[in-house]
């Protein structure tokens, strides 16, 4: 009957969408479009900005299964590996693993290394300023990461802007974590931490290549 009304069985997700200023996230939403325009007619460079962790105690996803048969995924403590990542519409990622804690500094440090990714031709010609759009955690809006803001700006034409809160949809490379975790990832022979780290860096590594993403 379900089936017949048009809906599907899958996974329900958490949402604090109901904590924001609708208006606000109206206004985002419409300088959005419009910066994707001024990307897509080459003025500007626009990329999203966030970090995700990831560990051996798996994100379990939903998998075909054999009839009375149970995929199971090793599942053992690990380290944590922490994902910073610029990605773009056209599938263009940089990517920074971090082992251990993740702070403003090591913020600041990969967005200078992102700079200089942007000053290669491929980003600079035709004098481009270079957009980053990011959210409202803590080590990205305290007084030490807003001190870079100007400095980046004007020496590196890096202007990063700031998303509403309670606003994920609208930071592009969050599709990227859920593609990651959920479908490319391949755990089922990963059994410790070193074959677990080689497996992360391998699925960033093909990113744009093996592994892509539409934006629409």
């Amino acid at each position: 009957m379900a089936k017949n009304l048009g809906m599907v069985f899958k996974r329900v997700r958490r949402s604090c969408s109901h904590k924001r200023d609708q208006e606000h996230f109206d206004r985002c939403k419409r300088a959005l479009a419009e910066a994707q325009e001024a990307e897509d007619k080459g003025l500007i460079n626009l990329f999203y900005f966030d970090g995700s962790g990831f560990s051996q105690e798996p994100s379990v996803p939903y998998a075909w299964q054999p009839k009375g048969e149970q995929l199971r995924i090793p599942s053992v403590k690990s380290k944590r590996i922490n994902v910073l990542g610029f990605m773009n519409r056209s599938n263009d990622l940089f990517y920074y693993p971090v082992i251990g804690k993740v702070d403003s500094q090591a913020v600041i440090n990969v967005f200078n290394d992102f700079a200089e990714q942007m000053a290669v031709p491929k980003y600079s010609s035709g004098e481009r300023y270079t957009v980053v759009m990011i959210d409202n955690a803590s080590i990205h809006t305290s007084q030490l990461f807003r001190a870079e803001l100007a400095d980046w700006a004007i020496k590196k034409k890096i202007l990063v802007c700031y998303l509403p809160t309670y606003s994920p949809e609208l930071n592009l490379i969050e599709k990227l974590w859920q593609k990651v975790k959920y479908e490319w990832l391949n755990l089922f022979d990963v059994m410790d931490y070193k074959a677990f780290e080689a497996e992360v860096i391998r699925v960033f590594e093909q990113v744009g290549q093996k592994y892509m993403i539409s934006f629409g």
